[in-house]
């Protein structure tokens, strides 16, 4: 199958689970191909045929944009180079969760989330250690004993109902001892990181000097800037305060502005982010939701007020 084939495959699985998808970011470099909205869930998605392909500096990016945008990171891909993925198992690269459309399907639209993940040494599953405490305790045996049946430490038993992942094989046997489900499934969306334990992403980018005259007005007025380096716009911009974000980018207008103005509108309508981009000489008000704004209109804000009111002028508001 293409990556083209398969990005559309997956952007209509989600649409048919009830996602709000957005246009694809059909520019490059790239760190996610849609964002993807259901309810309170906000996904940012990679597509890739083989997840080898994902390497460190996309996966930074990716878990950076998440957090400034109240986000998930996460790829669906097929394979790696030496097998595919396996069915109902959630992998990780770099700090974010990778699986198989098949999986996806599962969780979005059949609603049944992953039991396993993947982690060196093999697959494991989360363990319920209360629950697995109490039907042990209710058969009435001992740490002892339950750790012969398994051919483990009692330490290792005590380990389990402490909340420590247990293998696959381990889980099975724990199951058919006690004839009853004792694991509980990943939290792809929620809390992947309890699964996994991943380093904070790098700190973001150095500004480009050409935006540094942008950068500088928005601190001026009370937003906290963040560059990008692999997204369609420049910079994700948030005020506390206010507690809203801005994607903006910053170029002269030309054809390759206004798609990257137009990709930046249908990110933000899913993320309920407003979208700016800042040009030398704007030919018109907006581009499908992505306010137009002259650098020299920029340079006259002086609170932050000025700049949302700026923004409202030039773009209709609709309901996200």
């Amino acid at each position: 199958m293409s990556r083209s084939a398969l990005v559309g495959n997956v952007t209509a699985m989600l649409e048919d689970a009830g996602f709000l998808v957005s246009e694809r970011c059909a520019i490059r470099p790239k760190s996610f191909d849609v964002a993807a909205r259901r309810g309170e869930d906000v996904i940012l998605l990679k597509i890739l045929g083989n997840i080898d392909a994902f390497n460190a500096r996309t996966g930074a990016e990716m878990r950076r944009l998440s957090e400034y945008l109240n986000a998930t990171p996460l790829v669906i891909g097929l394979r790696t180079r030496n097998e595919e993925l396996k069915p109902g198992v959630v992998y990780f690269r770099h700090g974010v969760p990778v699986f198989s459309p098949d999986t996806a399907l599962e969780l979005f639209v059949e609603e049944v989330p992953p039991l396993i993940y993947a982690a060196p040494g093999g697959l494991y599953v989360n363990i319920d250690g209360a629950v697995l405490a109490d039907a042990r305790e209710e058969r009435g045996w001992s740490l002892g004993q339950l750790a012969q049946e398994l051919g483990v430490s009692r330490r290792t038993v005590s380990k389990y109902e402490d909340g420590m992942d247990a293998s696959v094989d381990v889980a099975a046997q724990l199951e058919e001892l006690f004839e009853e489900p004792l694991t509980a499934p990943v939290e792809v969306m929620d809390d992947y990181e309890s699964v996994h334990d991943a380093d904070d992403p790098p700190e973001g980018p150095a500004v480009d000097p050409d935006d540094e005259p942008v950068v500088t007005v928005l601190t001026r007025v009370g937003y906290e800037v963040h560059p990008t380096e692999r997204a369609p716009f420049k910079t994700v911009s948030e005020n506390e305060r206010e507690q809203e974000q801005v994607l903006t980018g910053h170029s002269t207008f030309t054809k390759a502005a206004e798609k990257r103005a137009r990709i930046m509108s249908s990110v933000g309508h899913v993320t309920r982010t407003r979208s700016v981009y800042i040009v030398d000489r704007a030919p018109r008000e907006s581009v499908e939701g992505t306010a137009l704004i002259e650098k020299e209109e920029l340079e006259n804000l002086q609170r932050s007020d000025d700049f949302r009111d700026l923004i409202q002028e030039r773009v209709k508001e609709e309901p996200a």
